[in-house]
């Protein structure tokens, strides 16, 4: 549902991480089983929220947010993020980066709030349509398709919509079903791996 030469997020950009599996009982995000999700969203002049980028994060606050940035992010573009250390190397990558520190804030919610919206939607959605059932291997088309709906939310073409998403998938490789489940077996009976 991605098109590889799509365009880069520009403007103002908020960017940050959320978390994106089963409950955890008495453990913080970082330190639970969920999945970290790094999210990019556009923050455009009228206030209202633009195209989103999301990515499934090798680890809570790792590097890999900042390859994602610049994989998802056109250089130059401002990044408003709650001030983790990491995103300290925007800078020297081209971007102007504005940091507001999320743990000096009385409403967490308030400093980045593109990205806790678009965290506050994917799990509605994760819930409501895929049933809480996700597999940490087919997390990323999950977030693909995600995506996809999100930046299209507004569209009133909607047999354009179906044109587009028929073009991408005559566009793509095939994949047969023992590529996708990762074996030759059927492993649908297996419990998440949440």
């Amino acid at each position: 549902m991605v098109r590889p030469e799509r365009e880069l997020l520009s403007g103002v950009v908020e960017l940050d991480q959320s978390f994106l599996g089963g409950r955890s009982h008495g453990k913080p995000g970082g330190a639970s089983e969920k999945a970290p999700i790094t999210i990019a969203v556009e923050r455009l002049a009228s206030g209202r929220l633009g195209r989103v980028r999301l990515d499934l994060a090798d680890r809570p606050n790792g590097v890999d947010q900042v390859e994602f940035a610049r994989d998802a992010i056109a250089s130059g573009t401002e990044i408003r993020t709650d001030g983790a250390l990491v995103l300290t190397r925007l800078t020297d990558l081209g971007f102007t980066h504005h940091a507001t520190p999320g743990y000096l804030a009385g409403d967490r919610d308030a400093v980045m709030p593109g990205p806790h919206l678009v965290s506050s939607l994917l799990k509605r959605w994760t819930a409501g349509t895929l049933h809480h059932r996700i597999s940490r291997q087919h997390l990323p088309y999950y977030l693909d398709e995600f995506t996809f709906r999100f930046n299209r939310r507004t569209s009133r073409a909607r047999g354009l919509l179906f044109y587009r998403l028929l073009q991408q998938a005559a566009g793509t490789d095939p994949h047969p079903l023992s590529e996708l489940i990762g074996g030759t077996g059927n492993d649908w009976d297996e419990p998440p791996d949440d």
